[in-house]
């Protein structure tokens, strides 16, 4: 971004109404959503249920690949360019999710965007807590680029822990000296583990899919006896100085609404160039849902549109 910081708070072209597809999933979320209070094993079983209820975009070719030691998901489309990459990195609060399961959203993006999407399966918690989950999302970032594809054509991406787990990679690379990549897309991200942000109170009636109790019990599920300030685990209280670009979407009715308010001007603040979008009356991660969604494949959208005027420019 030529050495300039920019914060640009957005907004979705729908201003403040809602989509009666909008309404209709709020109130199936109200009526059956995911608790992640309860046991691991349980959540990742409702979890792969709802999952496999989202279908994945027609036209995109699924192939299972390994990324150095790491399974991981190549979603292509037919209009995916020859070169360039999108690292993706799955929600779940670091106990649940599958690439497999999860791959409509990197599918959707990868097309929107003309590349081709690698979802990875990094380990999960309990049985491999904090930082498995930061080795194996740096290793597959290395993987990819020891296949050729050069760091200036590859964009990292993730969403809820996903999100927070690209950014804490980011950070571990840079402090390894690793070349980064083009830029990073985080969708609702959780980077504060320690769950301090006021939206975790302000924003809980809103929230029909996250709870305060769920977010501190998958916390607790992951790091173990770590310091939930710690840089890799809440890449919040990192430095984030020399990173590359970031685009932050985050909806207005969810309660990690100031986690990503309060990352996009830490960035900022460090000299890292960044746009926080807060997109009116969205849930957590809306844009998982833009097979129903008009809003979803808005912010699908716009994503796309920051990833290839980046790419454009740097040739």
């Amino acid at each position: 971004m030529d050495g300039v910081t920019r914060i640009q708070v957005a907004s979705g072209t729908r201003q403040s109404m809602a989509s009666a597809e909008l309404q209709q999933l709020i109130a199936g979320m109200r009526a059956s959503g995911l608790d992640f209070t309860r046991a691991p094993g349980v959540v990742r079983s409702e979890f792969a249920a709802l999952l496999a209820a989202m279908p994945a975009p027609e036209g995109v070719e699924f192939r299972q690949i390994t990324l150095g030691d790491l399974q991981a998901l190549e979603c292509r489309s037919h209009v995916t360019d020859g070169e360039g990459a999108l690292l993706y990195f799955h929600g779940g609060g670091y106990i649940a999710g599958r690439a497999e399961g999860y791959r409509g959203l990197p599918a959707m993006l990868g097309e929107a965007m003309q590349l081709p999407a690698y979802s990875v399966d990094y380990r999960l918690a309990p049985e491999a807590r904090f930082p498995a989950a930061v080795e194996d999302a740096a290793a597959a970032y290395r993987a990819l680029v020891e296949s050729g594809i050069s760091p200036s054509r590859i964009v990292v991406a993730g969403d809820s822990a996903g999100g927070g787990l690209a950014l804490a990679a980011l950070v571990s690379l840079r402090d390894q000296g690793v070349a980064l990549p083009a830029a990073a897309l985080l969708l609702s991200p959780w980077v504060d583990l320690a769950c301090q942000g006021e939206s975790f109170i302000t924003k809980a009636n809103e929230d029909p899919s996250l709870t305060p109790t769920g977010l501190q019990a998958a916390a607790g599920h992951y790091l173990g006896t770590a310091d939930p300030r710690s840089p890799l685990a809440s890449p919040l209280y990192a430095s984030l100085a020399g990173l590359p670009p970031l685009l932050i979407q985050v909806g207005s009715a969810e309660i990690l609404l100031d986690d990503a308010v309060r990352l996009a001007g830490r960035a900022g603040a460090a000299g890292t160039a960044v746009q926080l979008q807060i997109w009116p009356d969205m849930i957590h991660v809306w844009q998982s849902f833009a097979f129903m969604l008009p809003e979803g494949r808005e912010a699908i959208a716009a994503a796309a549109f920051f990833v290839r005027n980046l790419l454009s420019r740097i040739g």
